[in-house]
């Protein structure tokens, strides 16, 4: 088993297994190991998966709970009216930048219900270090500044939204919402 796969088993797969007609939203296809998952529970429990790639992964999967969608996940005019109204799960795995990562969380965190699930990949920069195997300047910045992002978020939303991190692989973040209310990001001060 991938340190991907065993990351998205133990950290996604106890927490959505349990939901019923799930709504599921998924930014980012690549090879499908998430989509696979995420379509297993819809089929489990009845529910519906939608993923969304700049690339054409429509072959990877002939099922009638999974609807593929050739776009970026930040065209959000032509997502409305094509994605549903509340959501009860979203998994962001597309550019791994924390601006991009800000925006998107904020444009469909309204949507998303209250108790519902908002998981981001890759927030750890740990495996890119230069001493590392993987060794990648470009996701060791990039994954660190999603990371101080995300904490300044919640910083000013700790009421809004309840929040937790695995570093397993690449890491991964886990929002669950409590309220709809969301406040822009407040730097985070020390000493």
């Amino acid at each position: 088993m991938s340190d991907y796969t065993y990351k998205i088993d133990t950290f996604i797969k106890k927490h959505i297994s349990k939901i019923q007609k799930p709504q599921i939203v998924e930014f980012g296809v690549k090879e499908g190991r998430s989509t696979k998952l995420f379509l297993d529970t819809c089929n489990q429990n009845n529910g519906k998966l939608y993923s969304i790639d700049i690339d054409d992964y429509s072959n990877l999967f002939n099922d009638s709970k999974w609807k593929f969608i050739k776009s970026r996940d930040d065209n959000f005019e032509f997502l409305e009216n094509i994605l549903p109204k509340e959501i009860d799960i979203i998994y962001l795995d597309s550019l791994h930048e924390a601006e991009h990562v800000k925006k998107i969380f904020f444009h469909y965190f309204p949507k998303l219900k209250v108790n519902g699930l908002f998981f981001i990949d890759d927030i750890s920069w740990l495996p890119y270090l230069k001493t590392e195997k993987r060794n990648n300047f470009y996701c060791e910045i990039n994954n660190n500044e999603t990371f101080n992002k995300l904490l300044e978020i919640y910083n000013n939303n700790i009421e809004n939204f309840d929040i937790s991190f695995s570093f397993l692989s690449s890491g991964m973040c886990k929002v669950v919402k409590k309220k709809n209310e969301l406040k822009e990001p407040k730097k985070i001060q020390t000493m």
